[in-house]
């Protein structure tokens, strides 16, 4: 119980600084879509798939790894080692955040136009490659204080960083509400870049705090450490890392693929529906930017779950305890399936007042309503994900996840051109029923 305790701890607080980010998050997308209106979002909505990619390739898949091995350092009480996996982490992560910076910045026109398909986009593009070597330094920080079980560090920073991007806007808004002007969607842009940098620059220096404190330490453990030659530590835990990084990276990187394809055609599908682009991109925005953020909000709870199912999952099954891995999947189960039939149940009968009353727009309720019926199977999926990953399945989940993408590619590219955006709203619920589907039958052939 004691060994739980960190975790548990952990656990709360993140599930707690989860739940004010969504809500501070929530209430910001409510004051974008009021100051920048639909078409405004639609186009703001679209730079979201380079922004998931380039963190793919850069950050994602070494955060985990930088977790893992700081981990099994710091069991042992081998703090420099831990240090050194962070120190070897940023140095492969760095370079190739650069590189993604440097790409986004010369070829922003190209990708604006041939990629997202919108060229208002370009310089926007330009802000926001600005942030990919910031995330990559606060993203692997993370890691690092993840592995070492304090999670009030990333926690702060993520409270700091959706404080310091919402202040940015308001600010702008109001230097340009004095002059009597209207700021761009650009300043939103900003914002997420502010609030990248000050994030960072509190957990560069946590991490310096925590790396002099132990320096200063007199122990014998940490003398020890000063007497070994750092190349080969360097070496095997840059191997270490990248072994484990690239595989979760490469996945990562299919399904943002295949994410960035839907959602940048999407609105050109549109257009081949018979909207013209202002029209497209207002559908896109209320889809994307109000409705769907309103349908993901109670996903914070299963968030919170599955950061608790996994080690008990992995624990029980490492035991042998085949009995505990049935009472916690059958208690999942019943647990989703009542919240996501409660949730059904409220934005089918209140979604449209909602929509009228939060974002101005009928639309946006009457996707609320819509979309009411996939909660169920979307709020399953979280949890069941996490299990299957506890339980060593994760190349089973990484196929059941694309060939998921490919069923809504499927009504983006052929039904949506014809019958308009509620088929690719039937296609979201019908990849959501098959991955629900696959995983509850992955978990049956296992138990």
């Amino acid at each position: 119980m004691k060994r739980n305790h960190p975790f548990i701890a952990g656990t709360i607080i993140l599930t707690l600084t989860g739940l004010v980010s969504r809500i501070i998050g929530f209430f910001y997308r409510i004051y974008l879509s009021r100051l920048f209106g639909e078409e405004g979002m639609g186009v703001y909505q679209l730079i979201s798939p380079v922004l998931a990619l380039s963190f793919s390739i850069t950050a994602a898949g070494l955060q985990t790894a930088i977790s893992k091995y700081v981990a099994s350092e710091a069991s042992s009480k081998n703090y420099r080692a831990s240090f050194r996996v962070l120190a070897t982490g940023l140095a492969i992560s760095l370079p190739l955040s650069f590189l993604c910076m440097g790409v986004t910045i010369k070829f922003s026109e190209l990708i604006a136009a041939r990629f997202l398909f919108e060229p208002r986009t370009a310089s926007m593009l330009r802000i926001i490659a600005l942030s990919i070597p910031l995330g990559a330094v606060h993203s692997c920080i993370n890691g690092y204080f993840y592995g070492i079980k304090k999670t009030g560090i990333p926690a702060a920073t993520q409270l700091i960083e959706q404080f310091c991007r919402v202040s940015c806007v308001f600010i702008a808004n109001y230097i340009a509400g004095t002059k009597q002007t209207t700021p761009t969607i650009n300043v939103a842009v900003i914002g997420l870049v502010v609030g990248e940098f000050c994030a960072m620059l509190v957990s560069i220096a946590a991490a310096y705090l925590r790396f002099y404190r132990l320096a200063s330490d007199d122990s014998p453990e940490i003398k020890s450490r000063k007497t070994l030659h750092p190349s080969p530590s360097y070496l095997k835990a840059a191997g270490g890392l990248l072994a484990l990084s690239v595989p979760l990276s490469l996945t990562r990187i299919v399904i943002n693929l295949l994410q960035s394809v839907e959602a940048v055609y999407i609105p050109t599908q549109l257009q081949v529906y018979g909207y013209d682009t202002a029209t497209a991109l207002s559908v896109y925005g209320v889809l994307t930017g109000m409705a769907m953020p309103l349908i993901f909000f109670p996903n914070a709870l299963t968030s919170s779950m599955s950061l608790l199912l996994l080690p008990m999952v992995s624990e029980a099954d490492a035991a042998g305890n085949k009995a505990a891995v049935k009472g916690t999947v059958s208690k999942t189960v019943y647990s989703c399936l009542l919240l996501g039939g409660l949730c059904t149940l409220g934005f089918l009968l209140l979604g449209r007042p909602i929509g009228l009353l939060l974002f101005g727009s009928e639309l946006a309720g009457s996707y609320l309503c819509a979309l009411s019926f996939i909660c169920p199977f979307l709020y399953l999926c979280t949890t069941l994900t996490s299990i299957l990953h506890g339980l060593g399945k994760a190349g089973s989940v990484f196929f059941v996840n694309v060939s998921s993408l490919l069923i809504r590619l499927v009504f983006v590219f052929v039904l949506l051109p014809k019958f308009g955006i509620n088929s690719y709203i039937a296609g979201m619920l019908l990849a959501q029923i098959y991955s629900a589907g696959c995983f509850l039958y992955l978990l049956n052939r296992i138990r």
